[in-house]
């Protein structure tokens, strides 16, 4: 036996549930010691028996997964063309959700006065493609090619029904959480600000610009994600499947919403909000066969840094929600009236003279 110790720099990690996913495809290969995935150093940490397996199948076991190692090659890719990708996405996906929007004003209503039940819906259509990566696999878990497709489809809206309750419900107990932080209009409005500097940094991460920004991960210990994994693993009920992801809270915009959901200080917002984003993820997650043949690693990763920027649009939102709780008067509407109050004295004045 020949001991060995290697650590490899992983692209394409997006969050702390990414790194069960790593460690678990790792442990399938024979003559592994001992694995650990870090997403906050972007790293992988592998010790193995190099008489049984090379370097080289642990890059490929990570491509199966839609990862890549950082090789100089990798390292020296033109930021130029991702930049270019990225504005396209960007320009693309902000189209479509203002055209969305506009064919539809009726059917959208506001949350808390200004944030779009459709701009959660997007951006968990965006973040979806990332989840398949998480979350695939217990899909495979339930379905197989024997079942008919009646069945299938049953199967797969029991999932979804049981991921989106799952995911109301606890958007529903983090209102709920808000609320009783929060007894007055002017907490419920420290409350949201507080929630969206949350919102922002989230964002800010989701871009992946600042690297440091990885240190600012709220996680569970590992052992209970594993535990509600292995659980999942067990289970052949789609319902259960569904109910019980709600609960692996490593994926960073789930978090970013769950925080959101507190900042509304309301049981019936949060749950509104989660669902709707948890219906957004559930397209990509059940297509995952044809999207994971249609795109790329790379074009995921640039789809969930396009639903960065939605993100961080949402903590702007949250945080001029705080400021018109608080009454501070640098909300927009406030400030905004200030400015063509202004003008219009400006104007007048001038008039007069003139």
């Amino acid at each position: 036996m020949n001991i060995k110790q290697v650590e490899l720099k992983v692209l394409g990690m997006q969050c702390t549930g990414c790194e069960q996913t790593i460690e678990d495809a790792i442990l399938l290969l024979p003559g592994i010691v001992k694995v650990n995935a870090n997403y906050v150093k972007n790293n992988l940490a592998i010790v193995f028996d190099n008489n049984v397996i090379g370097e080289n199948e642990f890059r490929l076991a990570l491509e199966k997964k839609g990862y890549e190692t950082q090789t100089e090659k990798t390292k020296n890719k033109s930021n130029l063309l991702r930049s270019i990708i990225f504005i396209i996405l960007l320009l693309i996906v902000g189209s479509v959700a203002f055209w969305g929007k506009s064919l539809m004003p009726e059917l959208i209503p506001q949350l808390n006065a200004e944030m779009s039940h459709f701009m959660l819906f997007s951006i968990g259509f965006l973040t979806g493609f990332h989840c398949i990566g998480m979350c695939g696999s217990f899909v495979v878990s339930y379905s197989h090619e024997t079942m008919t497709r009646t069945k299938t489809f049953l199967s797969h809206f029991a999932y979804g029904l049981g991921k989106t309750i799952s995911y109301s419900a606890i958007g529903a107990g983090f209102g709920l959480l808000g609320a009783a932080m929060t007894i007055t209009s002017h907490m419920q409005g420290l409350a949201a600000l507080f929630a969206s500097v949350f919102l922002l940094i989230y964002g800010l991460k989701m871009l992946d610009f600042i690297p440091s920004l990885r240190f600012f991960t709220l996680r569970l210990p590992k052992t209970f994600t594993r535990d509600v994994k292995d659980n999942i693993k067990t289970q052949r009920s789609p319902l259960i499947i569904g109910l019980l992801t709600g609960f692996l809270l490593g994926c960073g915009p789930l978090q970013a919403m769950y925080i959101m959901a507190a900042g509304t200080g309301s049981p019936e917002e949060g749950a509104k909000l989660l669902f709707f984003f948890g219906i957004g993820t559930l397209i990509p997650l059940l297509g995952f066969g044809f999207f994971a043949n249609l795109m790329s690693r790379s074009t995921i990763n640039d789809l969930v840094r396009v639903s960065g920027i939605l993100v961080i649009v949402m903590g702007v939102m949250m945080a001029n929600r705080g400021l018109k709780l608080t009454k501070s008067g640098y909300d927009f509407s406030s400030v905004k009236g200030r400015v063509e109050q202004t003008i219009n004295s400006v104007d007048l004045n001038s008039r007069e003279k003139g």
